[in-house]
């Protein structure tokens, strides 16, 4: 395999993940890799499996997402993007995400993915019943 760049690695990880290819994305992620939502409570989800049980926790209701990317700086094993989500539920409502997101890509994997947005702008936009739906779960499902 042609040895890719951590932004051509973290590229082609987003791309699996607006296709909803979720062996795609875990294919990416590193054994020990840790994904977070810095805004929220709880420490994140460890490894390919949890990383994308995270993920279709919250994505699997979203129909479409259309994403911009706005910058993408990326230096040594670390790749930085600053980007805007627009999540389109089954059920009408949507959220529009502005936020940074912080990679380290080691051997053509994904160790670290760090999303940076506001929480109270964006739950002031999600729908009650998704809220719900993240509510049943805690830390101990991600680890």
């Amino acid at each position: 395999m042609t040895e890719l760049s951590q932004r051509e690695v973290v590229h082609r990880m987003w791309n699996c993940l607006y296709q909803k290819d979720w062996d795609g994305v875990a294919s990416w992620i590193d054994e020990h890799g840790l994904y977070e939502d810095v805004p929220t409570p709880d420490t994140g989800a460890v490894g390919p499996e949890n990383v994308v049980k995270r993920l279709r926790l919250g994505l699997d209701p979203v129909v479409r997402i259309e994403h911009e990317i706005h910058r993408v700086v990326a230096e040594g094993d670390i790749v930085v993007i600053e980007h805007t989500e627009i999540w389109h539920f089954e059920t009408g409502e949507k959220i529009v995400n502005d936020f940074v997101t912080i990679h380290e890509v080691k051997n053509q994997k994904i160790t670290l993915w760090r999303d940076y947005w506001d929480l109270n702008t964006f739950m002031k936009q999600a729908p009650k019943w998704w809220i719900e739906r993240l509510a049943q779960f805690s830390d101990a499902d991600f680890k």
